[in-house]
């Protein structure tokens, strides 16, 4: 399975306790990197968190937001703690008496005096477990929407890589014979241009070494086989997108040799063609994992 480094999911849990929600994005990067936005009360649980997803995926820039509002049913029924009050009321009673113009405490900070409605921290042992089970979920969820991009990805490449070979096929027949041209007008040029004196060997020579330098044979059997690599690569799945990158430097160093070494203009359009399909290809699998 081929996967994208691009990818979404997100989900809500429900509970008595409040409403958890945990939201997984992600886009591409060379190395594994994680973004983490935990409410405090569960930051601990982002090391327990990077080591699941750690376990599923490989590369990516990946931002993890986790958060949790507690229940409404609690606050339908918080009441103010009655002790609290009291002592508060004896205790601004008393600053009072000593400092007459000091100002009464308003209702808010009655309310949001630490203890007054009860405690109300998040329970982190009870929540761990429906965090982590939500994780999973929503991990599923995010591996199966890269997974689908990463299978159309793989598609445009190997369409390309078809397009690649038809190019290739359609240009290579013509090679030799055009070849053959080339060297048989190359050799009444020098004979020619080279003094009356210079030998039929001398020529020979000549021919052989321009022959040599423009013969493109060994490039169309490297791209051919590097295109059977890109295949192999597909099929075989997984974590693939450096090694198809490195192919694809592979791939570019053979079409410019093919086009630097050309002695025709259909071998030149050729590279430039495969050139254009090569960056293609690289565009596509800087987005696979």
């Amino acid at each position: 399975m081929i996967s994208s480094m691009t990818g979404y999911a997100v989900k809500t849990r429900d509970s008595e306790r409040g409403t958890l929600q945990f939201e997984l994005k992600s886009v591409n990067s060379r190395y594994l990197d994680f973004h983490f936005r935990v409410m405090e009360e569960l930051r601990a649980l982002e090391m327990p968190l990077r080591e699941l997803l750690s376990g599923k995926l490989t590369r990516g820039k990946i931002e993890c937001r986790l958060s949790f509002n507690q229940s409404g049913a609690r606050s339908d029924h918080l009441e103010a703690s009655p002790t609290l009050l009291a002592t508060l009321k004896a205790l601004e009673t008393q600053v009072q008496a000593t400092l007459p113009g000091a100002q009464p405490l308003s209702v808010g900070e009655v309310l949001r005096w630490p203890g007054m409605l009860g405690d109300q921290s998040v329970d982190f042992a009870a929540l761990t477990p429906d965090v982590m089970a939500l994780a999973r979920e929503v991990l599923a969820e995010f591996s199966a929407s890269r997974a689908r991009e990463g299978a159309k990805l793989a598609q445009l490449i190997v369409d390309r890589v078809n397009a690649m070979r038809d190019i290739v096929r359609s240009v290579a027949p013509r090679i030799p014979e055009a070849q053959a041209l080339f060297t048989d007008r190359l050799r009444q040029r020098l004979r020619e241009a080279l003094d009356s004196d210079a030998g039929e060997e001398r020529i020979l020579q000549e021919v052989a070494v321009f022959a040599a330098r423009i013969d493109v044979a060994e490039e169309i059997g490297r791209l051919m086989t590097h295109l059977d690599e890109v295949e192999r690569i597909l099929q075989q799945g997984g974590a693939c997108g450096k090694r198809l990158d490195f192919l694809m430097q592979e791939l570019n160093r053979e079409a410019n040799t093919l086009g630097s070494k050309s002695a025709l203009v259909e071998v030149s359009q050729a590279s430039m063609e495969l050139k254009l399909l090569i960056e293609q290809m690289r565009e596509q699998i800087q987005n696979l994992e």
